[in-house]
């Protein structure tokens, strides 16, 4: 009987001791985009010629390090954050549009994304760029979190 009183009462202090020597699964939160309420209106057809094209995109202010405006068919676009999903907190972990009009770089760290979905083409980066929702009427564009 005296086995069981020592197995029953050390139990809970093995228990205790593994949890605490466990990885916690947290998520690294001080190195994530921060949250910025974005919510504006742009007219298309006068200000923003580079968006008149499918495959056309412009920089616009907002975001945290600003956003990336692309137009993916004649209905559709796609809003997307600067600032680098990988290390966002890196002074230089900025993304932009190559030459090519389809992918955006961070030359910080290499990563790229498609600018049809945001989707990672190359690392390091593990998640995908940061999107702002868009709504558009034929001539205003509406782009908000």
């Amino acid at each position: 009987m005296k086995t069981h009183i020592i197995k029953f009462i050390s139990f809970p202090f093995f228990l205790i001791f593994f949890l605490l020597l466990t990885p916690q699964c947290k998520k690294d939160k001080k190195d994530q985009i921060p949250y910025v309420y974005v919510n504006f209106y742009m007219n298309i057809s006068t200000q923003y010629i580079g968006l008149n094209n499918i495959g056309g995109y412009e920089y616009i202010t907002g975001g945290v390090r600003g956003i990336i405006v692309y137009r993916r068919s004649t209905e559709e676009f796609m809003a997307y954050e600067r600032d680098c999903p990988y290390q966002p907190s890196n002074s230089c972990a900025l993304v932009q549009v190559d030459n090519s009009a389809v992918m955006a770089v961070d030359s910080c760290c290499g990563s790229k994304f498609l600018l049809l979905d945001g989707s990672i083409v190359k690392g390091p980066a593990t998640i995908m760029l940061k999107q702002y929702h868009t709504s558009f009427d034929g001539t205003t564009l509406h782009i908000f979190n």
